[in-house]
């Protein structure tokens, strides 16, 4: 045991994040399913496999991100943490039970779903800077590039389970029934947070109450080059490259003509990769900016030949390809920018950061519908290989504008 703890799973050795853990598994299978059954039930229930309506439910749900950018920055950085995770986490149960009462009634329509996308995205653009930046209190920085990864781990492999289960659900009783679950699920957490050892969390300093709280963020990432390089990549492989309810879904039914649980395998196989993909990134002890590079890079490669792919199994096992980059990529974007961020400004950086990851989801997700639409899913999915070597370029350039000066922090992490 001793071996595991000082390895991977290095991040157990705390009390706080083993129970903060055996929580979010749990929740995160639930998410998994919400998001299987909501995008088949939008597609195949509410319209005629129209993925612009798709699109439109992810717009709703990741726009809420930039909307919110200086609140939830700001809550982040100034509140109790825990509390804070105790309310978005009841409020998204909460949610998630009134969508499924309407389905199992059978009288939701495609504007509820609309609505509580938005409302789902309002109160996970609140949850997520937090529970993010929370990381650090359970475990100090020297664990948090593991703990990062073990996070998506956890995430990850309930994306193994989720879809398959939610695919069961659907098949064999209701759609409703997913999101029911999944509101349950909430409760886990609840619970975790509720179980921890508060007197063992390690409280970030909290930063005096200002205005311009926000735009001292900005003016604090916009003078850090490798900051705005990592920004940029991430925008461009958020916007246009994370559209996979999109990819999959359309592949799976305009395609190759397959029913609910092969849909949901599908999300699955993806997971084999993510749970890989972090995996291999909770081995970090240090995350590295070239990490960055490669995984675009190979992300934008599985793109393309998903797109292509000749078979359901081909599209499967090239899934599996970009779901190890897009982890790979993530989690060392996330390790990075924590930690070359000073504590008192993690909270709005990271903000900021998802704000550029699923805030571009608003302009991204309606074109890359468009695009499924009237040019086929195919064609979708290269938008998101371009995105990868638009990503690949800007990470390139960074790297050779800063290798020509001395002393700079990229050419130094590598």
């Amino acid at each position: 045991m001793s071996e595991v703890v000082t390895g991977v799973f290095r991040s157990l050795k705390y009390f706080n994040y083993r129970v903060w853990a055996s929580g979010a598994i749990v929740s995160n299978i639930g998410t998994w399913m919400q998001r299987t059954a909501q995008d088949w039930l939008v597609l195949t229930g509410l319209t005629h496999h129209s993925a612009s309506a798709v699109s439109i439910v992810m717009s709703l749900q990741f726009g809420p991100q930039l909307l919110l950018l200086p609140v939830s920055g700001f809550a982040a950085d100034h509140f109790d943490r825990r509390k804070l995770l105790m309310l978005t986490q009841a409020a998204q149960g909460a949610l998630a039970l009134g969508l499924g009462a309407l389905t199992i009634a059978g009288v939701v329509q495609l504007w509820h779903v609309y609505v509580f996308a938005f409302l789902f995205g309002c109160t996970t653009a609140m949850d997520s800077p937090v529970r993010q930046t929370f990381v650090s209190e359970l475990v100090g920085d020297a664990e948090l590039p593991n703990a990062v990864a073990l996070n998506s781990t956890s995430f990850n492999l309930a994306r193994m389970v989720g879809p398959a289960v939610a695919g069961f659900i659907i098949a064999s009783v209701d759609t409703g029934w997913a999101f029911v679950l999944n509101g349950l699920s909430f409760a886990a957490v609840l619970v975790s947070l509720c179980f921890m050892r508060t007197h063992e969390l390690r409280g970030a300093p909290r930063t005096a109450r200002t205005r311009g709280g926000l735009a001292a963020g900005f003016r604090y990432v916009w003078a850090r080059p490798d900051l705005k390089a990592t920004l940029i990549m991430l925008f461009l492989i958020g916007t246009f490259g994370l559209n996979f309810p999109i990819f999959i879904s359309t592949m799976a039914v305009s395609v190759f003509h397959v029913g609910a649980s092969r849909y949901g395998a599908l999300s699955s196989m993806m997971a084999i990769g993510t749970v890989t993909g972090a995996f291999s990134s909770a081995h970090f002890s240090r995350p590295r900016f070239r990490s960055q590079l490669v995984s675009s890079a190979v992300f934008g490669l599985g793109c393309a030949v998903a797109a292509l792919a000749p078979t359901y199994w081909t599209f499967g096992a090239a899934l599996v390809v970009i779901g190890i980059a897009s982890l790979i990529f993530l989690t060392t974007t996330n390790s990075l920018m924590q930690l070359s961020t000073e504590p008192e400004m993690r909270g709005r950086v990271m903000a900021i950061r998802l704000a550029v990851t699923l805030g571009g989801t608003p302009l991204g997700a309606p074109i890359v519908g468009w695009v499924a639409d009237h040019g086929g899913p195919r064609w979708a999915i290269l938008v998101g290989a371009a995105s990868g070597f638009a990503a690949t370029c800007v990470a390139v350039r960074a790297l050779a504008t800063e290798r020509s000066r001395d002393g700079n922090a990229l050419a130094a992490d590598d």
